[in-house]
């Protein structure tokens, strides 16, 4: 039986569905935009802010600046256009508070894997650093995990898929690579990275994920529609009879 000493965890589309909540949260961001003057169709509105988002990335900051600078004069109420970005922004985050929530099964996995278990349990994520961490904490996570193992790329300076990324966070833990298993629904991002460096790799492919539709060049170890199947794996492959 293979020895485990280390889970690590994606977090977008792997703890919580990312493109659901980023949905309706870039939803009422613009129908917020509306509410405030902006003249547009919410639909018109979404199809922008979307080719916006498409060429300056999902970590871009200034989205809503960047929307209201390519419309007509026309289509803005006269005085301030901060005043829409900022409406733009709260809605945003007020739907961090209603709508940020793990899937069904995290939290009670995590908190076995916590109370039950020798196992390092971990995050491995791309993204901002505030932002990935300010969504473990709103997602009630952080209890579970060890907050030694939390890397996320733009503290670290490398982004998935480079392998150096889950090479750093193994040996910061001080673990082997075999001895470490991840978690994520990236085909190549999580999953052809990790098995590089010879992790074990589990797919969490759940119906509505952004990638579930892609099958990768290299196959997953395993593959799970929810966090009872990772429990499951854990203790029929990997010994945790307490899970």
């Amino acid at each position: 039986m293979r020895t485990l000493k280390a889970l690590f965890l994606d977090i977008d589309d792997t703890l919580y569905s990312t493109s659901e909540f980023a949905a309706v949260a870039r939803r009422n961001a613009m129908e917020a935009m509306i509410g405030h003057g902006l003249d547009l169709p919410i639909e018109e509105a979404m199809a922008e802010l979307y080719e916006v988002i498409a060429e300056f990335g999902s970590n871009y900051p200034f989205h809503y600046d960047r929307l209201l600078k390519r419309l007509p004069e026309s289509r803005l109420p006269p005085g301030n256009r901060a005043i829409l970005v900022a409406a733009a922004v709260s809605a945003y985050h007020d739907t961090k508070y209603r709508s940020l929530f793990p899937f069904r099964h995290v939290p009670e996995v995590l908190r076995s894997l916590h109370e039950n278990t020798d196992l390092v349990v971990g995050v491995i994520t791309d993204g901002l650093e505030l932002k990935q961490a300010e969504k473990l904490v709103r997602l009630g996570v952080v209890d579970w995990l060890d907050r030694t193992a939390i890397f996320i790329s733009d503290q670290i300076g490398i982004s998935k898929p480079n392998t150096k990324l889950y090479q750093r966070a193994c040996g910061a833990i001080g673990v082997e690579p075999t001895e470490a298993m991840h978690v994520g629904d990236h085909p190549e991002n999580d999953i052809a990275a990790a098995h590089e460096i010879g992790m074990v790799t589990v797919r969490h492919r759940w119906q509505g994920g952004k990638h579930a539709a892609r099958d990768g060049i290299v196959a997953p170890d395993y593959e799970i529609a929810n966090f009872h199947d990772l429990s499951t794996i854990l203790r029929s492959d990997f010994g945790f009879r307490s899970l």
